[in-house]
């Protein structure tokens, strides 16, 4: 059964904490192979994953390039600059073909209604590898960095400073998927998508908008933050001001539970939204985040592919 996971809504509570649990065992048990190799089971050869990026990545890129080779089957990258649907082929089309030439479908691009006619149109499973509104794929990975640090998501109090964007958007989605409670510090004019936190308080996620940094983040066990200013933005003095009282820095950090853990979905904007203390701190598991982008893909892949 072939499914589009154009946010974490598609797939559920239940799936996603599958999906983090799948995701901790494949990196377990990849743990002194060469990086190279498949998977021992390689679930999906002969499937070709097919990659559409109209934003520029590295981690996206890497991550789903890698999880379907080491799953055992392949990937096509595709820039829109050199394809037909950057020179005015309809959305619609191009899913039609592609559909009829690969297995799966990722795409990471600027505008949230390019995805869904994607996925409308197209007969394979369509995967949203972050748009303006939602990083679905992002916050998994995030999801099991925080368990296989030894937290347990139910009852977690999560902390996020800056900008209520995309990576926002998700991770509150998931505190109602997931029950934990999700703490946004943030400035007037830059509250995260108000439907994203109806549905998550109505699932049962407790989510708290302030203000005020230090409330935000006082008794955190995560604390999560993201650049301020997201590719194609225009950022600007006033923009860069004020989020400046939401930096994640040492003194903010105290006020997070004792052992909290620092997260960032990165590229990070070094001594704006994060100072090099924290990011190279003790706290930061970030570069743990990064890696787990890899295994939460093939996750993401498997539950789509109708696999797990």
């Amino acid at each position: 059964m072939n499914r589009d996971f154009l946010s974490l809504a598609d797939a559920g509570g239940d799936v996603l904490a599958a999906m983090i649990n799948d995701a901790i065992d494949r990196k377990a048990a990849r743990k002194d192979w060469p990086k190279g190799k498949l998977d021992a089971d390689a679930p999906l050869a002969g499937h070709t994953l097919a990659m559409i990026f109209e934003k520029n990545s590295t981690r996206t890129r890497v991550s789903f390039d890698q999880a379907i080779r080491q799953l055992g089957g392949s990937s096509l990258i595709m820039e829109s600059g050199s394809t037909q649907l950057g020179r005015g082929e309809s959305i619609a089309d191009t899913a039609r073909v592609l559909s009829r030439m690969v297995d799966a479908i990722m795409i990471r691009t600027n505008d949230h209604a390019k995805i869904e006619e994607l996925a409308h149109y197209a007969d394979v499973p369509v995967i949203n590898g972050l748009t303006d509104l939602s990083h679905p794929c992002q916050i998994v990975a995030d999801l099991v960095t925080i368990v296989e640090h030894g937290f347990a998501l139910p009852g977690l109090q999560m902390a996020w400073l800056g900008d209520g964007n995309n990576v926002a958007n998700s991770m509150i989605e998931a505190a109602g998927l997931m029950k934990f409670t999700l703490r946004l510090g943030l400035p007037q004019g830059y509250e995260p998508d108000a439907d994203f936190v109806a549905r998550a308080r109505a699932a049962g996620g407790e989510i708290v908008i302030t203000h005020d940094p230090i409330e935000a983040a006082s008794g955190a066990q995560v604390v999560v933050t993201d650049t301020w200013v997201s590719m194609g933005q225009a950022g600007g003095e006033a923009h860069i001001a004020a989020l400046t009282p939401y930096q994640v820095n040492e003194g903010l950090m105290a006020r997070a539970a004792p052992g909290a853990m620092f997260l960032h979905c990165l590229p990070a904007h070094r001594n704006e939204e994060v100072t090099d203390a924290v990011i190279d701190g003790p706290a930061s598991a970030v570069w743990d985040e990064a890696e787990n982008r890899l295994h939460a893909q093939k996750s993401v892949l498997l539950w789509s592919l109708g696999k797990l």
